[in-house]
């Protein structure tokens, strides 16, 4: 009897009520860290943004030539480090460059070693030597996925590391075999541990130990850059707090004996290879000349980074204007609190340090992609915190010369050196254009309140741009730059070197002594002026001479006095990047 009434209630309720409903499937945002969510939930975002990594950063890594003039710089000493097995003293050819710190000589002279690249003279391949650029901006991207999912889900985490990952600026870095990209990781490593600790999110030993070590490694790597980054985050939110109860899950009692066990053992043996010179000459002749003056005919006005920053963090810069102002209108809020802390402090002293590098401030962009990425929310739902859409307009407008521009460089930059039209290029241009102007439309519907009629426009716009920028960037660095014979002065050269050199021939450059033309023809590679040239020549029946053309009277001058008659075995015209002029490079040897 209860059986029947119980059925008789169920069917009655299924017909007022309808079948009952499954239990909806949360989003992977919903989702808590490590709670029930699937494999592909959990895994999804990480293999989506190593592959966006291996979209932006492989295209190009071996075929971009050497880069003048530090990347050439650095490659060439890792690759006289891991020839001759010395792991402390920095050279460049038989002079020791005394500059940065070794960690970077080592990942780069590692990467030579292992893949076999170390000994060879005539035949470098840069790509070797640029891997631990690669690997080191996509650990970044990844660091600041897992910290930005702590602060708050997973959707803004993965916008903020795609943002970072594509940032025009990380791209570049990730392509040349400088210091700028494995710095990044461990700003990450370093300010993500004090975000974490900051707002509670994480405050294990995990965390203390991430700060630690990519602390000594932050170090090795470039010296005071992050120590003092941290250090001013720490100050303002002192200020700002009067409290720096947090720090105390630092574990500073094994934490800076960690650090100190990471850093101290080739600070002291260069110490003492040295006798102090690398101390000495890393501040008085890098350090301090930037402070003081712009090194290298790089200084710059006040301002400079502010001007810069929707080039160098695009497409991110799309979100730049609503990021700062909800960043600052929310300042009170944990995350936001520290974000502006790791920002501001740092951007302001080096806007005025007088040498200005667009990298210096890379370290500072993790910041600005998590407040762009929380901005990003705020647009597809509450937008109480974002600016007027007047500011916003003007932002979008800004970042759409930016895309225009960047196409226009792509489709005009082969004619206007070669006068030549580049397919290639003119494909990138159509991606950039149009994915840019899908994306400012999808932008615009969400600053216009398109949320309540279209499901996150924001997040589609901001998609796509991530998505067309990294096609278009992959076309551009990896086919159209590479394709620009004028270009790369250095790599014409060398080949027609390799065509006419006999096997320990020695070479000499007269007039021309980019760093890119050692690392391209070898370590011996000689430089002098057009006398020296023809000095080698009348000692050496083997020997070859590059002479530039401001230095052939002089060549053909003293090679007469000396009485030897020489013969040209071929002319390059390329454009000198580092002078920004062209130049012209003829071979001679002893007829």
């Amino acid at each position: 009897m209860n059986t029947v009434a119980a059925s008789d209630a169920a069917a009655q309720q299924k017909r007022r009520f309808g079948p009952p409903r499954k239990p909806r499937r949360r989003t992977p945002e919903e989702l808590p860290a490590g709670g029930n969510a699937s494999w592909l939930d959990r895994l999804g975002p990480w293999l989506g943004l190593i592959a966006l990594c291996l979209a932006l950063y492989l295209p190009g890594l071996g075929s971009l030539p050497p880069t003048d003039r530090d990347e050439a710089r650095f490659a060439q000493a890792s690759r006289q480090m891991a020839a001759t097995g010395d792991l402390v003293r920095i050279q460049f050819q038989s002079e020791a460059r005394n500059k940065k710190p070794v960690l970077i000589y080592w990942a780069q002279a590692a990467s030579a070693a292992l893949t076999g690249q170390a000994p060879l003279e005539g035949k470098p391949a840069i790509l070797v030597y640029r891997l631990p650029s690669a690997i080191g901006a996509s650990a970044a991207v990844l660091l600041l996925f897992a910290v930005a999912r702590r602060l708050g889900n997973q959707r803004s985490a993965f916008v903020a590391a795609s943002l970072l990952g594509a940032a025009l600026l990380t791209v570049v870095e990730a392509h040349i075999a400088t210091t700028d990209a494995a710095l990044l990781a461990t700003s990450v490593a370093v300010l993500g541990a004090l975000a974490l600790l900051y707002t509670g999110a994480a405050r294990g030993v995990g965390t203390a130990l991430m700060f630690w070590i990519g602390l000594g490694l932050a170090i090795l790597v470039k010296g005071p850059v992050v120590p003092m980054v941290a250090m001013l985050a720490i100050a303002a939110l002192a200020i700002a707090d009067r409290s720096v109860a947090w720090l105390r899950y630092l574990r500073w009692a094994w934490g800076v004996p960690l650090a100190l066990l990471i850093t101290a053992p080739w600070m002291i043996a260069i110490f003492a290879a040295t006798g102090g010179g690398f101390y000495q000459d890393a501040i008085t002749q890098d350090l301090l000349p930037k402070l003081i003056g712009g090194q290298e005919s790089h200084g710059a006005w006040p301002g400079t980074y502010l001007l810069l920053v929707m080039v160098c963090f695009f497409p991110g810069s799309l979100l730049l204007v609503p990021a700062l102002a909800r960043g600052w209108r929310l300042r009170r809020t944990p995350v936001e609190r520290f974000c502006l802390a790791w920002l501001l402090p740092a951007w302001l002293l080096l806007e005025l340090v007088p040498t200005k590098l667009p990298h210096y401030v890379l370290p500072l962009y993790p910041a600005l992609a998590l407040l762009a990425a929380r901005a990003l929310a705020s647009l597809d739902g509450d937008r109480d915190a974002l600016p007027r859409r007047g500011w916003m307009l003007a932002g979008a407008a800004l970042w759409a010369l930016v895309a225009i521009a960047v196409a226009a460089i792509a489709l005009a930059l082969p004619y206007l050196l070669e006068h030549r039209f580049d397919t290639a290029g003119a494909l990138a241009a159509a991606i950039m254009l149009g994915g840019g102007g899908s994306a400012l439309i999808g932008f615009w519907a969400a600053v216009a309140g398109g949320a309540r009629r279209l499901p996150r426009p924001g997040l589609r716009a901001v998609m796509l741009a991530v998505g067309s920028t990294a096609v278009a960037f992959g076309l551009i660095i990896g086919t159209v730059l590479p394709g620009i014979a004028a270009l790369w002065p250095s790599r014409s050269a060398a080949a027609l070197v390799a065509l006419h050199r006999e096997a320990g021939a020695p070479v000499i450059a007269a007039g021309y002594s980019e760093p890119s033309l050692i690392f391209q023809i070898g370590t011996g590679t000689m430089l002098g002026d057009g006398h020296a040239a023809a000095a080698l020549l009348a000692g050496n029946k083997s020997a070859l001479a590059l002479v530039a053309g401001e230095e052939e009277s002089g060549f053909r001058t003293a090679a007469a006095a000396a009485g030897i008659v020489v013969q040209a075995e071929g002319t390059i015209r390329g454009f000198n990047i580092s002078r920004g002029k062209w130049l012209t490079l003829t071979l001679y040897r002893r007829a």
